[in-house]
C-alpha cells in the first residue's frame, strides 16, 4: 500500500529538483560576484528544502514512520533517516522557509526595490520567484499536517537553529568585509545603528519561527507529541 506521505513527498521533491535546476541553470543573479548565487538565503533554502524532501522521500521507501504513541517493540524501529527527516524539519527547514517567505514579502510590501528591484524582473520568471518566495510555507504547513514529526528538545533545536542563523549573517558580513558590497540592498541603506538592530532582530527571529513550528506541531498532533514529551523527560 503506498502512503499518503510517499504521494506527499515524491511529488515535492521532484518538483523542488526541478526549481533548483532551472534556477542555477536560467538565473544569473548574483554570478560573477564573490560567493556567486550563494549569497543568497533563498539559494540555501531552496538547496535545504529539496535536500529535505529527498530524504522524507527515501524515508518513505526504507526507513520509518514511528510516532511516540507507538507501542515500545515498534519505537525501536525507529531509522536514521527518520530521526534526521525530523530533526532536520524542526531546526533548519522550517525556520528558514518561514523566515525567507515573511522577510521578503515584508520588505517587498514596504520597498520592493529593497528586495526585489524592478530590474529583476525580465531575469527572474514570476513563477520561480513565487516558487522561491511564496509556495515554500504552504508546502510546510502541509507537510507538518499530514506527517509527524518528533522535535527535539528544545536546547537542541534552538542550539541548531541559531548556529544555522548565525552561519549565514557571518556569511553575509564577510562578504561585505571582503567586497564592500552588501547582498541585500536595504542593508546598504541602512545607518550603522540600524544595521546593529536588523542583525539582532535577524538573531531572534530564526528561534522564535523554530518555536512556532514547535507550536504548529503540537497543536496538530498533540496525542503523540505529549507522548514525546514525556519519553524525553524519562530519558
Amino acid at each position: 500500500m503506498v502512503s499518503k506521505a510517499i504521494c506527499y513527498h515524491l511529488p515535492v521533491f521532484l518538483y523542488y529538483l526541478y526549481v533548483v535546476m532551472y534556477d542555477f541553470v536560467n538565473n544569473n543573479h548574483g554570478r560573477g560576484r564573490y560567493g556567486g548565487r550563494l549569497q543568497f538565503l533563498t539559494v540555501w533554502n531552496e538547496i535545504l528544502q529539496t535536500l529535505y524532501f529527498g530524504i522524507a522521500t527515501l524515508n518513505d521507501f526504507c526507513g520509518s514512520d514511528v510516532r511516540p504513541s507507538h507501542s515500545k517493540d515498534i519505537q525501536g524501529r525507529k531509522s536514521v533517516l527518520q530521526k534526521l527527516r525530523d530533526i532536520l524539519l524542526a531546526s533548519v527547514v522550517f525556520p528558514a522557509g518561514t523566515f525567507v517567505v515573511c522577510t521578503f514579502w515584508g520588505i517587498y510590501a514596504v520597498d520592493r526595490e529593497l528586495i526585489s528591484p524592478k530590474s529583476l524582473d525580465g531575469l527572474i520568471p514570476v513563477w520561480i520567484n513565487h516558487a522561491l518566495h511564496t509556495f515554500v510555507l504552504p508546502l510546510l504547513i502541509v507537510e507538518l499536517a499530514i506527517v509527524y514529526h518528533q522535535f527535539p528538545r528544545k536546547r537542541t533545536g534552538l542550539a541548531i537553529v541559531v548556529i544555522f542563523a548565525l552561519a549565514y549573517l557571518i556569511w553575509i558580513l564577510w562578504i561585505a568585509y571582503v567586497t564592500d558590497f552588501w547582498v541585500y540592498p536595504f542593508l546598504k541603506v541602512m545607518p550603522a545603528y540600524y544595521r546593529v538592530i536588523w542583525i539582532g532582530a535577524f538573531m531572534v527571529f530564526f528561534p522564535f519561527l523554530y518555536l512556532i513550528g514547535d507550536f504548529i506541531n503540537k497543536t496538530l498532533w498533540g496525542k503523540d507529541t505529549r507522548a514525546g514529551l514525556m519519553k524525553m523527560k524519562r530519558q
